[in-house]
């Protein structure tokens, strides 16, 4: 039988797990929460650490952690100048954590801390990154529950990573293929997706889902346009990252492809109808077609400089080694 080959992990890791807790104004929860995930944890026996990260909260919430720190030193807490937001948590978060497994979780109480030892059994199964599936979600349907089974079926496809709840924040990752991942806008939905371009093994397994009983929700519409703009700079990233030219190129060329046969068109009637050129409205549109097609063509030769530019002055390479023999 043939073994599963991991990503080489070459981080000191003294944790088993690192929980992470973005958190803006959840004065109210934190409590419940630091109770549920500490008495789990200490009865899975692993080692483990919780940071919170304070997402600019005005309503004392960084007190409240602080005096959990007091009496536990496994608590740590990042604080923000101002809210930059949940990836912005979740990026800070993922770079101080110093476990082998990262697990995220909601602070508004709505994710079920007992569901974590289920995240981790599938870890140990061989999968990469675990990704919670509220399937008896307890959010109003119209403003929450339909906007986010359609954004799911969208991304899902777009991706090519196949989950019924990325928007659910209750999710386990090996750190490895996490440490590789850059974060920015409302990216961090979309994790399962980057992790899966490095090559990890990704799941969904079914979890609880509490209706919020204190504080008010962050959540609104507006996330959606937010959501739909980064999920074109997933697909760009997944597909064309390292070869823009193609994209330019192909849309480019078939704009020059239509300028051309409008140019056909125009010289056809002018010969067979007797339409002069400068009468006939396709010609305007052969010229503008064409014109614009070598301008994408062009972006796409100065996206390709762009790109080995990044990976060169950086050292970064366009891969991910799984590992390495007898080197």
């Amino acid at each position: 039988m043939s073994k599963k080959i991991q990503i080489e992990d070459t981080r000191n890791r003294p944790f088993d797990v690192s929980i992470i807790v973005p958190f803006l104004d959840e004065y109210e929860n934190l409590e419940q929460l630091y109770k549920e995930v500490t008495s789990i944890m200490s009865s899975l026996k692993k080692t483990y650490e919780i940071i919170f990260i304070d997402d600019g909260s005005k309503d004392q919430s960084d007190k409240k952690v602080l005096g959990f720190i007091e009496q536990d030193d496994r608590i740590k807490l990042i604080q923000f100048t101002r809210n930059f937001g949940q990836t912005a948590a979740m990026a800070a978060g993922f770079e101080h954590a110093q476990g082998r497994i990262y697990i995220t979780i909601d602070a508004d109480n709505q994710n079920v801390p007992s569901d974590i030892p289920k995240l981790l059994a599938k870890i140990e199964e061989g999968y990469d990154v675990v990704s919670g599936w509220r399937k008896d979600r307890k959010d109003k349907f119209v403003t929450r529950r339909i906007p986010s089974v359609t954004a799911n079926w969208i991304i899902s496809r777009i991706t090519g990573v196949r989950l019924r709840d990325y928007g659910c924040t209750l999710k386990a990752y090996k750190a490895e293929f996490i440490d590789s991942v850059t974060l920015y806008g409302e990216m961090h939905r979309f994790i399962p997706a980057y992790a899966s371009m490095v090559g990890a093994k990704v799941t969904e397994i079914p979890v609880d889902h509490r209706p919020r009983t204190k504080g008010r929700t962050k959540y609104s519409l507006n996330r959606i346009f937010k959501v739909l703009m980064d999920l074109l700079t997933v697909k760009f990233l997944s597909s064309y990252a390292t070869k823009p030219g193609y994209l330019f190129g192909a849309v480019g060329a078939l704009l020059c492809s239509g300028g051309v046969l409008a140019g056909i068109e125009v010289i056809i009637e002018k010969y067979v109808k007797g339409t002069w050129a400068h009468n006939n409205p396709m010609l305007l549109l052969a010229i503008f077609l064409f014109i614009l097609g070598i301008q994408i063509i062009l972006i796409g030769l100065i996206a390709e400089l762009l790109v080995r530019t990044y990976h060169e002055s950086q050292g970064k390479r366009p891969f991910l080694i799984k590992k390495t023999f007898n080197l």
